[in-house]
């Protein structure tokens, strides 16, 4: 599975990519890069087939693991996922947009 650095995210995005972010509801509250996407990997398995497969797909969540995984799971589901390397911190940390509950 590949994985993608926060910048090259958003490069992907920009060119029309899904930014999919697969933490619980309370999480993505707090605070999630600008223009994510919620789907919680707790009830990945039953909603992930809403996903356009013809769109390529960039996983998210807070470090990287969880969405290493649903990105894994997509892949052998036919999609086009690539993983986010280091999650919402790294994307926050290199200054890219975010919303905040407290904003």
């Amino acid at each position: 599975m590949e994985e993608v650095t926060p910048q090259e995210g958003l490069r992907l995005v920009q060119q029309g990519a899904l930014l999919l972010d697969v933490r619980e509801s309370n999480e993505f509250e707090e605070v999630h890069a600008e223009g994510a996407q919620l789907m919680p990997l707790s009830s990945f398995q039953q909603t992930y087939d809403e996903l356009d497969k013809d769109r390529d797909i960039v996983v998210i969540c807070r470090s990287g693991a969880r969405s290493a995984q649903a990105a894994q799971f997509l892949l052998q589901q036919g999609y086009n996922a690539v993983n986010l390397q280091g999650g919402t911190m790294a994307w926050e940390q290199a200054g890219l947009p975010v919303e905040r509950k407290d904003a």
